[in-house]
């Protein structure tokens, strides 16, 4: 689910806090770090664990709605069920492996919070898409797939009361709302009535090497911050060094700090990586001066050979 390039956002994140705190304890730095992964599928399961919640409540009304003597506009679907049974829903909510995840993490937030629940489930009912699909007399895994995605990235994933309460929740998830929403889109479309439980459950991180590199960027950026200080004012001689953005400072340190400590990536990758990084989190102009720096740092450590770059690299 994580990319390195997240996992590179995720570093920056705990670096820009440290400094805004002004607390310098690398221990806290690395158990925030952990924390604001582990958060991240955290939020992941919510997200799935609210479509099982809107499962249940659309229950619920067909229930209430079957004991009206006044006509409705599901009467006129022509199998009123349809969204109770559909396929790839309903793999959520039969999935044993998924409700013991939850439990085991105690996730119980629309239990806390069901107004949200309401809120999405009437959206949903009153979207012209909801409408089509009932309508449909079609029944295949495929329809029903097209339509779970269309709902959420349509209804769900754009919801700003969803948006303002996970925000509200966690501020980290602020920037993990559309990696995760993406990814779950993602997930959806390539799913298939053949997938295990575990399709659902992925592995947050691709493997511990992932958590590794995330440690080492964080803890060496930290430990060396003056080394790279001096390197990033040996290239700006006509810069005070308080005029340089905090972001784009932090991000100059972490490109330097893995361009010289991580020689399976590639120079490229990393100046890249920071480039794209800088564009979304820093100042208009930050990419163009970032790339300045880090090509004439770059072409000095080449010429003193201080990268020591190995194999094809890992983004």
């Amino acid at each position: 689910m994580l990319t390195r390039r997240h996992i590179r956002i995720k570093v920056m994140q705990c670096i820009y806090a440290l400094t805004q705190s002004k607390d310098e304890s690398l221990e806290k730095q690395e158990k925030f770090l952990r924390y604001s992964i582990d958060s991240m599928y955290n939020l992941y399961l919510l997200l799935l664990s609210l479509l099982i919640e809107i499962h249940h409540r659309a229950g619920d009304q067909m229930k209430l709605s079957s004991k009206k003597y006044l006509a409705t506009a599901s009467d006129t679907y022509p199998d009123k069920d349809k969204f109770l049974n559909n396929r790839l829903l309903l793999q959520l909510v039969n999935n044993e492996a998924l409700k013991g995840e939850l439990k085991k993490r105690k996730l119980k937030n629309w239990y806390l919070n069901d107004e949200y629940v309401k809120i999405l489930y009437n959206e949903i009912v009153g979207h012209p898409q909801y409408s089509s699909y009932m309508s449909s007399n079609k029944s295949s895994y495929e329809e029903d797939k097209d339509f779970l995605v269309s709902i959420f990235k349509d209804v769900i994933a754009p919801n700003d009361k969803i948006y303002d309460y996970f925000e509200d929740d966690k501020l980290t998830w602020v920037d993990d709302i559309p990696i995760v929403n993406t990814f779950i889109l993602k997930l959806f479309k390539k799913a298939s009535q053949s997938r295990p439980e575990s399709y659902f459950l992925p592995r947050l991180l691709k493997d511990e090497a992932d958590m590794d590199f995330a440690q080492k960027l964080l803890t060496k950026t930290l430990l060396k911050d003056a080394e790279w200080t001096k390197e990033i004012e040996g290239k700006t001689p006509n810069w005070d060094k308080d005029r340089i953005a905090d972001m784009d400072s932090i991000l100059l340190k972490m490109a330097i700090c893995e361009l010289l400590n991580f020689p399976t990536i590639p120079e490229k990758v990393t100046i890249n990586e920071f480039l794209e990084i800088a564009k979304e989190y820093s100042t208009p102009k930050s990419s163009i001066f970032i790339n300045g720096i880090l090509d004439n740092l770059v072409k000095e450590y080449k010429a003193e050979n201080k990268l020591n770059k190995i194999g094809r690299g890992l983004v």
